[in-house]
C-alpha cells in the first residue's frame, strides 16, 4: 500500500509555534485533512473536542510532552517532532511517554514517509520503533555518537521495539 493510499483523508493534527513549519507539514500531508494548532493551548482544545488518526507534536514552545500524554489518553499515535530537544534523552522519555516515532525537524520533509510507517505499523499490529530505527537508525548513532548509545539502554530499547503502540 503506498502512501497516498494510506494517508488520504486521515485527520491529522499538527502542533508547533513556528508557522513556516505548520506550512509546510501541511504542504507535505496535502492528502490529509490537517487541523493545526501553534500553542498547547490550541492543541489541548482540538484533541478534547475531536478525533485524530495521527497527532504531529513539537516538543519545545507547545509542551508537546503535555500534549502527548493526552494523545496517549485518547489512544492517537503521536509522532514527536524537535530541532531543540534532539537528544538520546529526548528520544527515550518520548518512548517512555508513549509516542509512536521522533523525528528531527531537519527530517520532515519525510513526514509523508513516517506517517504511513506509524500508520502501517500500527495495521500490521507491530512496533512503530522497529521502523523509526530501521529508517533512522544511522542518524540518531550518528547524531549520539555513535551505536553504542542504545547499548546503554539494552533492555529498554529492546523491549520497546517488542511493544506495539
Amino acid at each position: 500500500m503506498n502512501s497516498e493510499n494510506i494517508l488520504s483523508g486521515k485527520q491529522i493534527l499538527i502542533v508547533d509555534d513556528e508557522s513556516d513549519v505548520l506550512e509546510s507539514l501541511v504542504e507535505l500531508l496535502d492528502m490529509c485533512k490537517i487541523d493545526t494548532a501553534s500553542s498547547f493551548k490550541e492543541g489541548k482544545q482540538l484533541l478534547e473536542g475531536r478525533s485524530y488518526d495521527l497527532a504531529i507534536l513539537d516538543i519545545m514552545g507547545v509542551k508537546g510532552f503535555d500534549l502527548l500524554k493526552i494523545t496517549k489518553d485518547k489512544k492517537i499515535p503521536a509522532i514527536m517532532l524537535t530541532a531543540n530537544s534532539l537528544s538520546k534523552e529526548s528520544l527515550k522519555k518520548s518512548a517512555e511517554s508513549g509516542a509512536a516515532f521522533f523525528v528531527p525537524k531537519d527530517k520532515m520533509i519525510d513526514i509523508e514517509v513516517f506517517s504511513t510507517d506509524v500508520l502501517t505499523s500500527l495495521n500490521e499490529k507491530k512496533s512503530t520503533w522497529e521502523k523509526l530505527f530501521d529508517r533512522l537508525g544511522r542518524f540518531y548513532d550518528d547524531r549520539f555518537h555513535g551505536a553504542g548509545w542504545r547499548e546503554k539502554e539494552k533492555e529498554f530499547w529492546e523491549k520497546k521495539m517488542r511493544t506495539r503502540f
